[in-house]
């Protein structure tokens, strides 16, 4: 069925007006033309006789995909996140629209010429009798320092207009790529993202938290294009920056080809509305980012539930809002009248999958209790290994216990619980499990799904805090772990630092390091540096036996 529908300010116009715009769908433009000169004298004498500016989406073919109604002032163009980037970063449309009073292209038509990624905007003059007049139009050109980002060009009358479409389209995409690939690589596939951090945070924290999103983003397969700051002496509650910033940032992100927007801040459900609607770059904040690296990185029943069950704890409330306009009638007694919007049916199928995981989360904390209690009853000491993510906390546990967990260099590079016997002798043994690691702004909805597993360290008789030492950030990422523990009322349990990857740093700074905290300096990988691990291990748990440990 052919296209028919009209777009933007339709109020107050006759049904043969209407019938005249929808005619317009009807045509075909050669490709080689902006327009056909018979098209443009139609849309400027409706434009004249409606006075109101009216516009024309078109995609290289000739096609017509949307007819737009404006004001005497503007267009709004609509949503166009239907039609995908090219290779070159442009969506293959053009935007032709009238101009009342024969005024030039305006900002707003230059800011969505590069927002949308258009292949041309023009607009064409309306003559005082409906004819058209001079032809205003602009393309993007490849980003170069101190250069504008756009050509404007002019043709003194509509049918002086002269380019070849045919010729100038490909040759502006080989051009738009050429300079992309000078920077990015064209044939990863891999997905491309800015990263964004807008806080009121001294510069220096601000960074650092960019650096471990940086890793995040490393982690989760994402390839960071470049870092945003913006320190704002307020924040915007719509869209958290300033629109003019995210505009420019936006623009920027399409002429690198990135297609992803990542803020450092967690978006509320108003502001990544806000963002969406202004981009079709897809956002993603911290807490989103965690999460896709979470769903990646669990495997257990246990993991995977709680991966679920704290995704749709997030999406909850960011469905408000969203889908309203697409409704079903339900058949049936009591389903007469408009039935449920598919929202509510959304809203209410979340709702019902969160409460059978919470349940399927309690059956499986009481299987972890009944296994955790027969440990408490053969009397075996509990030491579970705690800290920040990427501090070598698995690595250390398979060193220890001649295991096979699975580690990488990489953040969150295991979720799931792993329990290990440690032997000593004479038939003395500890039973040791690793967790998940901990990071800086752990959001609230992770820590809560996470506490089932974190119930582990509850029945902990000593938590071993591994400590990455030769990270610059080492302090800050104690103080961070401690606050975890302290909020899961986990900080009255017995703790020992352990100081990891002390081959990385001066031998003589990993000693003075080790006095000034009271901490165990070890490598992972080096199994001969344990002595002094075991020997306080064997200490704590049975102080009487001073027997001399065998590695």
């Amino acid at each position: 069925m052919a296209q028919t529908t009209l777009y933007g300010n339709l109020a107050g116009l006759k049904p043969s007006q209407l019938q005249a715009l929808e005619r317009i769908y009807r045509r075909r433009i050669p490709p080689e033309q902006l327009i056909s000169p018979e098209l443009g004298r139609y849309l400027t004498e409706r434009s004249h006789e409606l006075r109101r500016q009216l516009g024309l989406i078109i995609d290289r073919a000739g096609t017509i995909h949307h007819v737009i109604v404006g004001d005497d002032r503007e267009i709004v163009i609509p949503d166009l996140s239907a039609f995908s980037f090219g290779r070159s970063g442009l969506r293959g449309l053009r935007c032709v629209h009238t101009h009342l009073k024969g005024e030039p292209l305006s900002q707003d038509d230059l800011t969505d010429l590069a927002l949308l990624r258009l292949d041309l905007i023009a607009a064409i003059a309306v003559g005082s009798d409906g004819l058209p007049g001079r032809v205003d139009y602009a393309h993007l050109l490849p980003p170069r320092p101190g250069q504008p980002a756009t050509q404007i060009l002019a043709a003194p009358h509509l049918h002086d207009f002269e380019l070849d479409l045919t010729a100038f389209l490909p040759a502006l995409d080989a051009e738009l790529e050429r300079k992309m690939a000078e920077t990015v690589d064209l044939s990863d596939t891999r997905e491309k993202a800015l990263l964004i951090s807008v806080s009121q945070a001294p510069r220096q924290a601000i960074e650092d938290s960019l650096d471990e999103l940086s890793e995040l983003a490393r982690t989760a397969d994402v390839v960071v294009l470049e870092r945003v700051v913006q320190r704002p002496r307020q924040l915007n509650p719509n869209t958290l920056m300033g629109e003019g910033k995210l505009k420019e940032v936006i623009i920027s992100a399409l002429q690198q080809g990135a297609t992803l927007l990542i803020f450092d801040q967690e978006l509320s459900p108003v502001q990544a509305r806000s963002l969406a609607a202004i981009t079709a770059l897809k956002i993603l904040d911290r807490t989103q980012l965690i999460l896709d690296i979470f769903a990646r990185r669990a495997h257990t029943l246990d993991g995977k539930v709680q991966v679920e069950l704290a995704q749709l704890k997030y999406i909850l409330p960011r469905l408000r809002g969203k889908g309203s306009a697409m409704s079903r009638l339900m058949g049936g007694i009591g389903g007469r009248g408009p039935g449920e919007t598919k929202l509510e049916i959304d809203l209410r199928r979340i709702r019902e999958r969160i409460s059978r995981l919470e349940k399927q989360l309690d059956t499986l904390a009481r299987g972890r209790k009944q296994r955790r209690q027969k440990r408490i009853r053969a009397q075996v000491p509990i030491v579970s290994i705690v800290g920040y993510t990427n501090a070598g906390k698995s690595t250390l546990l398979n060193a220890l216990t001649q295991s096979s967990v699975f580690t990488e260099n990489l953040l969150f590079a295991t979720l799931d619980t792993a329990t290990r016997r440690l032997r000593f002798p004479l038939e003395r043994e500890v039973i040791i499990t690793d967790t998940v690691g901990f990071i800086r702004q752990l959001p609230k909805n992770l820590i809560g799904a996470f506490k089932a597993t974190l119930e582990e360290l509850e029945d902990a008789d000593l938590l071993l805090h591994v400590v990455d030492i030769a990270n610059p950030r080492f302090e800050e990422q104690i103080m961070a772990v401690e606050r975890i523990l302290a909020d899961l009322e986990l900080d009255r349990i017995p703790r020992q630092l352990v100081f990891n990857k002390i081959d990385l740093i001066d031998a003589g700074e990993a000693k003075a390091l080790a006095r000034r905290f009271s901490a165990l300096p070890v490598t992972a990988l080096d199994r001969s540096s344990f002595l002094p691990l075991l020997a306080e291990l064997q200490r704590r748990f049975w102080p009487g036996e001073a027997e001399l440990l065998d590695t």
